[in-house]
């Protein structure tokens, strides 16, 4: 293969296959020499010979350190974007870069594309979900600190994997990249010592900018077997109003408990408690003994009424208050489609009464439902605010993902208000960027702040975090110095290494005990993607995915490409989960692919209906960006 570099390879992708009446012409796509090493070639690209116009040969930087033959301004080209590395390092607000720095695109409600599943901002009506601050880079000499609470919700991935299944792109707020991320499992190192978890730091080039590191900061803890965890007091808090009538409502709800009722013991008890118009106990407490009573109830329940769910969770927790264990289990499961607007006067007195609930040693865990009328963004905060966890249930799969195969995660704390402080030498790290995380980010004062409530491990979940590094003597044009917090200078780093991982917690029955404080080290050994875990390349993956989905005009050619890099690296994967990754990328590169055929086929009408020309009056080369700016939706 005499046209392959030794650091990378630039492939020619013919991108013919636009059902446009104007043949798209062919890309340059450049592409990581790990990418195409480890998950050979494309059936549809024709490689190029070394002597072939195109081929970008590798360079030293002001370090004297090989730069990857990846060329970050090529490849900005072919997704749409301009200002390479600049590009990227715009801060929010701007049009230049696409991840990392730009916002979502101006002028739609609920995080860029409207009228998706009758989505409203001020949630009238349809689905809501919480706006996302999306954030750019951070200069190093001005704020060397990342602090944020752990988040071991899953929903954002299913939910994500439900829109594209229905064929369409996900609005950008329903894209929770940590909540992508952690809906995996990663082969990270066990727990030491007396701390309930274990961490794993590992770093390598950057799959979509290889002139940056990615570094990832991998916890988790260990999986109780069934026998031995603790006693649990269980109260299903189940929405049985009107609006869950549907078949991936209610029936999905009543076959996803009915399995985990199956995977309880005598030790467990489980009350069921309903919300329709007025509040009702459809079954006390019940031993897991008494399996077919409980079982019974479920199958009676019907939807039908309107939703009155405060009346509801305040009998849920009494329920759980009168069976409380001490030492063990107690949890108020909470199963809806979110809809909560009907019966509640106060929004933050829930809230209250919840945060109080969680104090005293009662959690909350909630479990999404259904299509078109779901209250994300309630959901996601009455499980954050109830010390508990958020997933979304679209399939009887997912049900017994959550509710079987993790169960000991979903019901047993091992670790509370955990957060994580990541510190980066300045002499060494440029600029860096969290992945993700954006609603869970935290003053760095709140760091030692014991009283500051931040997120859970339960037993056997993990936590990945991504952060892009841009290394001193990387050029980055408009880095603005700025910090995004009063005491942020105040940070200073301490080897060895070059980044220091700091973790807080409480262990669930210390009550206000002081937090213990661990941390660890990492030094960055010049590692290649084409090297590195299987997890890691993995994570690099979904969180490409992430910001593509995130991105105005999502590229299918940046889904085909970052699919290659999740490909190779499955690992065992013996759930079959990875495997089914791949599959969301395909659906978002035919949503991607329909959505730029569309638009293509919109500049065209309006051309031919004598509109100004597009290329010579607004200078934009793709027409999808042509359509935006016409206001072609």
């Amino acid at each position: 293969m005499p046209f392959l570099k030794p650091s990378g390879v630039t492939l020619t992708v013919n991108s013919s296959f636009s059902s446009s009446s104007k043949t798209r012409s062919s890309r340059l796509l450049p592409l990581p020499l790990s990418l195409v090493a480890i998950a050979g070639f494309l059936v549809a690209c024709r490689t190029e010979p070394a002597d072939k116009e195109g081929l970008i040969v590798a360079s030293t930087d002001s370090r004297g350190v090989p730069e990857s033959s990846f060329d970050s301004q090529s490849f900005n080209n072919v997704i749409g974007i301009a200002g390479g590395a600049g590009g990227a390092a715009a801060g929010p607000g701007s049009v230049g870069g696409k991840y990392g720095g730009r916002l979502r695109s101006l002028g739609y409600q609920g995080g860029g594309r409207p009228g998706l599943y009758g989505m409203s901002a001020d949630g009238a009506g349809g689905e809501v979900y919480g706006e996302l601050d999306l954030r750019g880079f951070i200069p190093t000499q001005a704020d060397p600190r990342r602090t944020f609470a752990v988040d071991v919700d899953t929903a954002g991935y299913s939910n994500v994997r439900r829109i594209l299944r229905d064929g369409g792109l996900p609005p950008v707020d329903a894209v929770r990249l940590e909540e992508m991320l952690n809906y995996f499992r990663y082969q990270d190192a066990p727990e030491q010592g007396s701390d309930p978890f274990g961490v794993t730091i590992e770093l390598a080039d950057c799959p979509w900018n290889p002139v940056h590191r990615l570094a990832r900061v991998g916890i988790s803890s260990q999986a109780i077997p069934q026998g031995y965890r603790q006693s649990a007091n269980l109260v299903f808090l189940l929405d049985v109003s009107g609006s869950m009538s549907s078949a991936d409502k209610l029936p999905l709800l009543k076959q996803s408990l009915h399995m985990l009722c199956q995977n309880l013991n005598g030790r467990d008890s489980v009350a069921i408690v309903v919300y329709a118009g007025a509040a009702g106990l459809v079954l006390p407490a019940t031993s897991c003994a008494n399996s077919d009573a409980i079982l019974a109830a479920l199958s009676r329940l019907q939807a039908g009424g309107s939703t009155a769910g405060a009346a509801g969770i305040q009998l849920a927790y009494a329920q759980a208050r009168e069976h409380f264990i001490p030492g063990g289990i107690n949890r108020v499961i909470l199963a809806t489609d979110g809809d909560f607007n009907v019966g509640i006067s106060n929004r933050d007195e829930l809230i209250k009464m919840i945060q109080k609930e969680a104090e005293s040693g009662v959690s909350l865990t909630a479990l999404g439902f259904g299509t078109g009328n779901l209250k994300d963004a309630t959901l996601e905060q009455l499980a954050d605010k109830g010390n508990g966890n958020y997933a979304y249930i679209d399939s009887i799969s997912e049900a017994r993902k959550v509710l079987v195969e993790e169960l000991g995660a979903t019901l047993e704390t091992v670790a509370k208000d955990v957060k994580i402080q990541v510190t980066f030498d300045p002499t060494r790290i440029l600029a860096h960027r969290l992945l993700g995380y954006e609603n869970r980010m935290l003053a760095h004062a709140d760091f030692e702040d014991d009283k500051k409530d931040a997120g859970e491990i339960g037993a056997g979940h993990g936590v990945t975090a991504l952060f892009e590094l841009v290394p001193v003597g990387v050029e980055m044009p408009g880095l603005e110095d700025r910090e995004d917090d009063p005491d942020a200078a105040q940070g200073h780093f301490e080897g060895p290494g070059m980044m220091r991982v700091d973790l807080r917690y409480k262990r669930p029955a210390g009550g206000d005990e002081s937090s213990l404080l661990t941390s660890f080290h990492a030094e960055d050994t010049g590692s290649v993607m084409m090297t590195a875990t299987d997890d890691l390349r993995f994570a690099a993956a979904v969180a490409w995915f992430a910001e593509e989905l995130r991105s105005s005009n999502p590229d299918p050619e940046v889904f085909a490409t970052l699919r290659l890099l999740a490909a190779s690296s499955l690992g065992e994967d013996s759930g079959g989960w990875r495997a089914g990754f791949l599959e969301m990328v395909d659906m978002a590169q035919g949503a991607a692919q329909r959505k730029l055929e569309e638009a293509e086929a919109r500049v065209e009408e309006a051309e031919s209906a004598d509109a100004p020309s597009i290329q010579q009056n607004m200078h934009c080369t793709r027409p999808e960006v042509a359509s935006d700016l016409l206001g072609l939706k």
